[in-house]
C-alpha cells in the first residue's frame, strides 16, 4: 500500500550522482529533515514517473535525467519501493511489466509472477479435502511462491534498458542504508501487522525495533536490505535463484523461524532450489483491444487483468457513455464489470497448466453477447452465471454461477516515460499487505504469500476451475498494467494497486479519462464503484454518501461500503510533447508524480 512524502530534497543530487556515476554511495547523512510535500500531478518534458512514494520517483527522475530509459528508470523505481513500500513489493514477489518501445511502436511485456513449487497439487491448501483457514495459508511458508521480481527486472534490461542492473540499485541500496522518514501511513500498515510480525523474530526485530511500532518522522533503516541489494549488483539478479539468498529463502519456507512462544499455526512450505533454479519469466504478447478508436493493451494470462478490462471496455463499446446521466453510466460500468468477472472466474487461469480462450474472451463478437444483458432499468443479479467464449449466443449464460473467491488487495504500480517516447506500465506485489510476514532472516525482505490467490477449493461443487494450485503453476492475479495507444503512438498509461478490484479500477479511470473526459488526475481521485460479480457492489465514501447511490438503488442494485478502493498512477501524452504524470490525491496518503524539466525544454 502507499503513502510517503519525499524524504529531502537533497536526496536528489545523492541519487544523480549515484545513478551517473556508478561512484559509491557517500556517508550516512543525519537523520532526514522534515520532507516536502508529495504532488500527485505534473507535466513538462524529459520524462515522467508516477508512483506512490516520492523517493522512489526521485530516484526514476534522476535515472532519466541521467540519460537512463524508461526500463532503467522503472527497475530503480521498484527497487526504491522495495525499500520504502516493503509491506507492498520487494524482491520477495513477483508482478507483471508491460513496456511500449518507440522505436518499433510495439507494446511488450514480461510475466514475472511468483510460481508454485513442483510438488504443489490441487490440495496444497486443504486437508483431508477440506480447505485449511485462510489466515493460515496467509501467514506460513506454504503460501510462498518462487519469486519473480529479480528475475523481472533481469528480463526487462537484457531486451530493453541501457544500464546494468548494480548501476540501478545503488539508489535504492542507499535509501535502505542510510533510510527514510516513517509516516502516518507506515506505521498504520505496521500496527495492522503487528501480531503477525511480532512471531517471526527477524521480523520483529526490523519493524518492530524494541517490541515498539515505528515513530512518525522517524528514520526507518534496513541494512540487511542494503546489503542484499549490493550482492544482486555484484552478481545479477540469478543470484537469488542460485547461491546463499536462495539457500536462505528454501530454508526460511521449508521451516520458518517462529517465536517459541508463538501460539500461531504457521504451516512449512514445500518450496526447494530446484524449484528457485527452473523460475523463468515469461515474454509474452499483450492482451489487445480497440476501445473508441483506441488501442488498448495490458497482461494476458497468467494475470485475468487484460482479459477482464479487455472484454468490459467490449461491452460498453456500443454505447456512448459521454452522453450518459452519471447514474446511467455508473449502472452500465457495474453492470459490465458483473459480467467480465462472471467469464473470468471461468476462463482464466494459468495457460501453461490450463486451456485459457484469451482470443475469444477479446472477441467482439463475445462481448456483444454478453452486452444484451444489461438493461437501463434493471440491475443483474450475483453471481450471475458465465457465458461461452468459444461458442457465443446472445444474452446466454452457460454451465453454474459460482462466487468470486478471495484477492488479497496489496501491491503497487508505477508508470515511466522517457524522452524518446518508451512508456513502461508496471505492476508488482507480495499479495497481502505484509506478504507472509516472514523475513528471511539477515536478507532484509519479506517474502510473499502469492500463492494464496489460488483457489484453495474449487469456487463452486462442480463447477470448473481455472485457478486451482498445480505443480509450477502460476496464482491468477488481478494486475492490469495497461498502456492506451492510438495511431501507435501513446496517449496514456495507467495502472493500480487493490488485489480483485485492480481491474475496475483501471477500468473506471479509463472510462472516466477517455469517455467522461476527466483530465487524468481526475479521473483516478473519482470516487470509485468496485463490482466483481458479488451480491453487492463496493463503494468509496464519495459514492456511498450521495445522492446517485439512491438512483442506483432504484434500478436494483445493491451495496457496501469500502473506506478505500485501488490507487492507482499514470502517465499521458500531451499535445504539445510534454509528459503529465498523475497519481492519487489523497488514497493512502496521496501519490507521487514527477518530471524531468518541469519548466520547459532543456
Amino acid at each position: 500500500m502507499h503513502r510517503r512524502a519525499a524524504r529531502t530534497l537533497p536526496l536528489l543530487a545523492v541519487v544523480a550522482a549515484l545513478v551517473s556515476t556508478g561512484a559509491a554511495a557517500p556517508p550516512a547523512a543525519p537523520a532526514a529533515p522534515a520532507a516536502p510535500p508529495k504532488v500527485p500531478v505534473a507535466a513538462g518534458y524529459g520524462g515522467a514517473v508516477a508512483s506512490v512514494d516520492a523517493d522512489a520517483s526521485a530516484v526514476g527522475i534522476e535515472v532519466l535525467r541521467s540519460g537512463g530509459n524508461a526500463v532503467d528508470a522503472a527497475v530503480a523505481t521498484a527497487a526504491a519501493l522495495g525499500v520504502t513500500e516493503p509491506y507492498s513489493a520487494g524482491i520477495g514477489g513477483g508482478g507483471y511489466f508491460v513496456y511500449y518501445d518507440a522505436k518499433s511502436r510495439r507494446v511488450q511485456t514480461v510475466d514475472g509472477r511468483e510460481t508454485a513449487p513442483a510438488s504443489a497439487t490441487a490440495g496444497l491448501f486443504q486437508e483431508n479435502g477440506v480447505p485449511i483457514p485462510f489466515a493460515e495459508g496467509q501467514t506460513s511458508g506454504r503460501g510462498v511462491g518462487v519469486p519473480g521480481t529479480p528475475a523481472t527486472w533481469k528480463t526487462a534490461l537484457d531486451a530493453w534498458g541501457t544500464r546494468p542492473l548494480g548501476r540501478l540499485l545503488r539508489p535504492a541500496e542507499k535509501l535502505a542504508r542510510d533510510g527514510f522518514t516513517v509516516d502516518s501511513t507506515f506505521r498504520a500498515q505496521t500496527e495492522a501487522n503487528q501480531d503477525r510480525f511480532k512471531d517471526f523474530p527477524d521480523t520483529r526485530r526490523l519493524f518492530l525495533p524494541g517490541g515498539q511500532l515505528p515513530v512518525v518522522g522517524s528514520t526507518f533503516k534496513n541494512p540487511d536490505l542494503a546489503a542484499t541489494y549490493a550482492e544482486l549488483g555484484r552478481k545479477g539478479a540469478g543470484a537469488l535463484y542460485r547461491g546463499p539468498i536462495a539457500e536462505d529463502i528454501v530454508r526460511t519456507v521449508r521451516k520458518p523461524p517462529v517465536d517459541p512462544a508463538a501460539t500461531r499455526n504457521v504451516r512449512s512450505g514445500d518450496l526447494t532450489a530446484a524449484d528457485l533454479r527452473a523460475y523463468e519469466t515469461k515474454r509474452q504478447a499483450p492482451t489487445q483491444v480497440s476501445y473508441r478508436g483506441l488501442d488498448v493493451y495490458s497482461m494476458a494470462p497468467s494475470s485475468s487483468g487484460g482479459t477482464t478490462v479487455g472484454e468490459a471496455l467490449n461491452i460498453l463499446e456500443r454505447t456512448d457513455l459521454s452522453k450518459l446521466s452519471e447514474s446511467q453510466y455508473l449502472h452500465r460500468f457495474i453492470e459490465a464489470s458483473r459480467i467480465s468477472f462472471a467469464d473470468r472466474g471461468r476462463w482464466v487461469g494459468d495457460p501453461a497448466a490450463e486451456s485459457v480462450p484469451t482470443r475469444e474472451l477479446l472477441s467482439q463478437r463475445f462481448a456483444d453477447s454478453r452486452a444484451c444483458l444489461i438493461e437501463p432499468d434493471r440491475a443483474l443479479t450475483s453471481p450471475l452465471a458465465p457465458g461461452d467464449p468459444r461458442h457465443p449466443a446472445p444474452c446466454a449464460t452457460t454451465g453454474q454461477a459460482a462466487p468470486t473467491t478471495y484477492e488479497g488487495e496489496n501491491t503497487t504500480h508505477l508508470t515511466v516515460a522517457d524522452r524518446w517516447g518508451n512508456v513502461v506500465s508496471y505492476t508488482l506485489t507480495i499479495e497481502s499487505t505484509g506478504g507472509s510476514a516472514i523475513t528471511v532472516p539477515g536478507r532484509g525482505f519479506l517474502l510473499n504469500n502469492e500463492l494464496t490467490d489460488f483457489s484453495f477449493a474449487p469456487a463452486a461443487p462442480g463447477v470448473p476451475d481455472p485457478n486451482l494450485p498445480g505443480p509450477g503453476k502460476r496464482p491468477r492475479s488481478s494486475m492490469s498494467p495497461t498502456i492506451v495507444l492510438e495511431d501507435g503512438r501513446p496517449v496514456l498509461a495507467v495502472g493500480s494497486p487493490g488485489g480483485a478490484t485492480i481491474i475496475t479500477t483501471v477500468l473506471q479511470t479509463l472510462l472516466g479519462h477517455l469517455d467522461r473526459g476527466l483530465p487524468l488526475v481526475d479521473a483516478i481521485a473519482a470516487p470509485r464503484a468496485s463490482q466483481r460479480n458479488q451480491t453487492t457492489t463496493e463503494l468509496e465514501p464519495g459514492l456511498w454518501n450521495s445522492a446517485l447511490r439512491g438512483e442506483l438503488e432504484a434500478l436494483g442494485q445493491g451495496f457496501r461500503q469500502n473506506p478505500e478502493i485501488g490507487a492507482a498512477t499514470g502517465v499521458q501524452r500531451l499535445p504539445d510533447g510534454r509528459w503529465l504524470a498523475a497519481a492519487e490525491t489523497s488514497r493512502r496518503g496521496g501519490g507521487s508524480a514527477m518530471v524531468v524539466h518541469p519548466h520547459g525544454k532543456p
